[in-house]
C-alpha cells in the first residue's frame, strides 16, 4: 500500500529557475491558486511553464499572470485555456502589504515555485528586486568559488 505524505510535507511540482539568478528575493509568500480541475492534472503531471510569470494586482486581488499551464490530453471538451491569469488567494491586509511594496518600491511579484501541500496546489511568491548585471556576474563568481573550495577539500580528504 502506498503511503500517505506526512502533514506539511511538500511536493514540488514546477520551480522558476531563473527567478533567483535574475532578481534578489527579499521575501518569500506562500498563497493558494484558484484552478480548475484539468489544470490541477497537469500540473500534477508537471506540464506547465513558470518562465515569464509574474503575479500583479487588480481590484484588490492578486493575479499570476503569462503561467502556461499546458492542456490536459484526456479532459476533452472541458479542458481549460493554458495562458489565463488565475487569481492567487491571499488575505486581504497581505494584499494590501503585496501592493504597497510593488507600486511604491518598485518590487515585482515572481512565482518562484508551485507545490502540493496537503493536497492543495500553493504558490511561493517572492518579493523581488531585479538584480543588475554586475550582481549576476559576482553570484556566478562566488558560486565558482565555492565549487572550487569544495573540489580541493574533496581532493585532500582522498590523499
Amino acid at each position: 500500500m502506498a503511503e500517505r505524505p506526512k502533514k506539511d510535507e511538500k511536493t514540488v511540482l514546477v520551480r522558476n529557475r531563473r527567478a533567483r539568478h535574475e532578481y534578489h528575493v527579499e521575501e518569500t509568500i506562500e498563497a493558494g491558486i484558484e484552478l480548475r480541475g484539468s489544470e490541477v492534472k497537469s500540473l500534477r503531471a508537471s506540464q506547465a511553464s513558470v518562465g515569464d510569470s509574474y503575479a500583479t494586482v487588480k481590484n484588490g486581488e492578486i493575479f499570476l499572470v503569462q503561467f502556461q499551464i499546458n492542456e490536459y490530453p484526456q479532459a476533452t471538451h472541458w479542458n481549460h485555456t493554458p495562458m489565463r491569469e488565475r487569481r492567487l488567494l491571499l488575505h486581504k491586509r497581505e494584499i494590501d502589504k503585496l501592493a504597497t511594496s510593488v507600486n511604491e518600491r518598485g518590487y515585482t511579484l515572481v512565482p518562484l515555485e508551485l507545490y502540493l501541500k496537503n493536497g492543495r496546489v500553493k504558490v511561493a511568491l517572492g518579493l523581488c528586486k531585479g538584480k543588475q548585471q554586475h550582481d549576476k556576474r559576482q553570484a556566478a563568481r562566488e558560486r565558482t568559488d565555492t565549487r572550487e573550495v569544495a573540489r580541493e577539500l574533496a581532493d585532500r580528504r582522498r590523499r
